[in-house]
This record gives structure tokens, C-alpha cells and sequence, in this order.
């Protein structure tokens, strides 16, 4: 059974006409981004693949549809109350900017280890930003319980209607865009965005596949869904997705209309963030490039298809960033430590310099020193950082120093494996 032919089977909490109502209500406050076809990643993986440009939000996230659709139908009393938020960022940002926007003043609490530029970010809005509780649920919780204590209307991130409606716009606009999409693979967290989505483009195209994508350390839709008990736990670059409880009306809709859940893992991710910016030039949070990492990862799914990818958010540190894109040097062989054992000799350290220079290969860092090794006295430990070409390259440089009689150990993978 299809998902639209399963949404006709019961009724769902957000229908087509309440998208095409957020749709009205958000029109001139929101961007229409661009949705665009890549030619290099269409080539690459067998199929049309067309981005939709979320990451150009004003807040640099798809989240400030929701959050602005649900400011927009607050009563005047509840407006002048106030209303309380929590996220790990986005959803922080969107309502943040919005209330001000709208006069209305906003709290926002965001949970212990949500990455400073989200942070700094919402702060920027003139909002009251809370860091509390260790997780999205706990950091939930308190959301709730300040907003009793001050008469607050909590705007939930993902398990409000209203919100859900508003989400739902971006994939009316892919498919006015480029009608022919018949797949789209949209990230999942709480499951707002996928839920919109699917009700729209199942009322506007209903043989259209949607596609749920987790990170494979947050899988909690998914073990819903699939009666599954994947654990949950760790750090992911995918913070943005990385809950632990989906929402009890999205579960709902994605279990009706979502045609399935791929899982993606933390080195899928990287890889991703850095095609994104290596072909497209353009900057993606672990969550904005989850769907790309679907593809590449499951790539024969998609042969031949017309896929929309939701680039859904753009709020990635920076520290954090040039981390991911320097392991994925690494991964490619493009920058590599090797380690040579060296005998205690003048003249040695000169002749491994010549050689990497005569390969092409440039030296990035170089740690020379004789103490801190098992090896003999008369013996010295180089460690050398090297950029190369691509692995070939590499190889090529490994095999002269090693034909020049050095012993070399090269470490190429982040994860720290030879």
C-alpha cells in the first residue's frame, strides 16, 4: 500500500488546505529559496538530483515557516503574555526572530551542548536565551514548566499542527517548482518537516515517494516505525535531528504517508556537508546534508529517479566545519601523516624533504624529535603531515621514500586506523 493510499484510510491532524492556509499566511515574511538542479551530483549518482536552498533562510533554516505560522495565530492576550520556546537551534532562531519581528516578547531554552553559533544566533534576536537540561526532552520539560510559572504559550518545535502546516510549504514549493520530482528525501528529527511535506506532496502528486533520513545514532523514528530498538546516545554532527522522542502527531502522519526510513551514519554525514560545499559551494548543518547522504549511501534506491533533497539548515560552527572538511581530506588521501623511523644521522631529515618534494608532495607540519619513542638510541621518530593529490599520488609518494630505504607507516583516516 502506498502512503496515499494509506492517508485515506483515517484522519490526519494537519490537512492540505491548513498548508495551503500557511502558505498565505507566511507569503512575504518567509523566502520561496531557490530549488535547483545539480548537474555534478545528477551525474554522479544516476539521477536528477534538485536542492531545495532552506540554508538561505534569513535564519539560515526551514524552521522559521512553523515557528511563524504559529505566532501568527496567537490570540491578542496570548501575545502580550509571551511565548516560550526550546530547541538545539533552528527552531530557536525562527521563533526568536519572528516574535520580535511580530512585537511579541520571547524566552528560549536550548539545551546544555547546543553549538555556540545557534546560540549566539538566537541571542542576536533580542530573545531571553535559557541553557538548561542535557537533552532535547529535559531541556523540553523545563520549557514547559517555566512556561506555566509565567503564563507563557509554548510554541512546540514540531508537534503543533499549526507548525506542521507551516513546514508542509517548502514542499509545496518544490513541486510548483519542478513538478516532475517523483522522490523526495527529507531529514527527520521530531518529524515536523517530514509530515508537512508528505501531506502536501501526497495531496499534489500522490505516487510521489517521500523518504525519511536519521542519523544513525538518533534513530528514534525509525525504531517507532519499524519496531525496531536501534539505541540511541553519542555526539552527532547532526544535532539538529538528533531527538530521542519523535512527536506523537507526526509519528502519526509519517507512519500513514512516509514510504520509508533510511539511517545514515556520522562518516556519510561529513562526507556529504563537504560534496555540498565542494560542488555547490554552499554551507550545510549535519542535518541540512543528511538527505544527500541517503542518496550517496543508498545511491542504486535512487538510479534513474527525479529526487528533491531539503538542504534544511545552514547553522553549522565554524571550528566544527573546517574539522569535518579536513577529514575528508584525510578519507581521500589528499592529507596524511606518515610516520618515519630515522637514523640518527645529519643529513637525514634533508634527504625525506627532497624526496616529498620530488613526489610533488607538499609538507603541512613536520614533528622531528628523539625522546618520546621505543625506538633504539641511535634512532629518531618523523612525523610528517603531507598533502597530496589523491591516494594514487600518495602511494606514489609512500613507495619513493620507501625505495629510498625509510620505514613508513601511513595514517590517513580520521578515526585514527592506518
Amino acid at each position: 500500500m502506498t502512503g496515499a493510499q494509506r492517508a485515506e484510510h483515517g484522519h490526519l491532524p494537519v490537512s492540505f488546505g491548513d498548508i495551503e492556509k500557511a502558505a498565505l499566511a507566511i507569503k512575504g515574511a518567509v523566502l520561496v529559496t531557490d530549488c535547483d538542479q545539480s548537474r555534478t551530483l545528477s551525474e554522479m549518482l544516476g539521477a536528477e538530483i534538485w536542492l531545495k536552498f532552506e540554508n538561505l533562510q534569513f535564519t539560515a533554516a526551514f524552521k522559521e515557516r512553523g515557528a511563524l505560522n504559529r505566532l501568527l495565530a496567537l490570540s491578542d492576550d496570548e501575545r502580550r503574555r509571551g511565548v516560550i520556546a526550546m530547541s538545539a537551534g533552528n527552531h530557536a532562531q525562527g521563533v526568536a526572530y519572528h516574535a520580535r519581528r511580530l512585537g511579541i516578547r520571547a524566552t528560549i531554552v536550548m539545551p546544555v551542548g547546543t553549538p555556540m553559533v545557534k546560540v549566539e544566533n538566537t541571542r542576536r534576536h533580542g530573545t531571553h536565551v535559557i541553557v538548561e537540561g542535557a537533552t532535547l526532552e529535559e531541556a523540553a520539560q523545563f520549557a514547559v514548566e517555566e512556561g506555566r510559572r509565567h503564563g507563557l504559550v509554548f510554541i512546540h518545535p514540531y508537534d503543533d499542527p499549526l507548525v506542521i502546516a507551516g513546514q508542509g510549504t517548502v514542499a509545496v514549493e518544490m513541486l510548483e517548482a519542478v513538478p516532475e520530482l517523483d522522490t523526495l528525501v527529507v531529514p527527520i528529527g521530531g518529524g515536523g518537516l517530514i509530515s508537512g511535506m508528505a501531506i502536501a506532496a501526497k495531496a499534489r502528486k500522490p505516487d510521489i515517494r517521500v523518504l525519511g533520513v536519521q542519523a544513525a545514532l538518533y534513530p528514534s523514528m525509525f525504531n517507532v516505525i519499524k519496531g525496531t530498538k536501534l539505541p540511541m546516545r553519542g555526539d552527532t554532527l547532526a544535532e539538529g535531528i538528533a531527538v530521542k522522542r519523535p512527536g506523537r502527531l507526526t509519528t502519526q502522519i509519517v507512519r500513514r504517508l512516509v514510504d520509508d526510513i533510511l539511517l545514515v551514519t556520522e562518516e556519510q554525514i561529513e562526507h556529504a556537508v563537504s560534496l555540498l560545499i565542494g560542488i555547490e559551494k554552499t554551507v550545510v548543518e549535519g542535518a541540512g546534508a543528511a538527505g544527500l547522504a541517503a542518496v550517496v549511501a543508498h545511491r542504486q534506491r535512487f538510479m534513474g529517479r527525479k529526487v528533491g533533497l531539503v538542504l534544511c539548515g545552514g547553522n553549522i560552527d565554524t571550528r566544527l566545519l573546517a574539522s569535518v572538511l579536513t577529514r575528508e581530506l584525510a578519507r581521500e588521501g589528499r592529507l596524511s601523516q606518515l610516520t618515519i623511523d630515522l637514523a640518527d644521522q645529519p643529513g637525514q631529515l634533508a634527504r625525506v624533504a627532497t624526496l616529498l618534494g620530488e613526489a610533488g608532495a607538499n609538507v603541512v607540519e613536520v614533528s622531528h624529535q628523539r625522546t618520546f619513542s621505543d625506538l633504539p638510541a641511535k634512532a629518531t621518530l618523523l612525523e610528517v603531515v603531507i598533502e597530496t593529490r589523491d591516494r594514487a599520488h600518495l602511494n606514489e609518494t609512500v613507495s619513493r621514500l620507501k625505495t629510498a630505504g625509510f620505514e613508513v607507516e601511513v595514517l590517513t583516516n580520521p578515526g585514527g586506523t592506518r
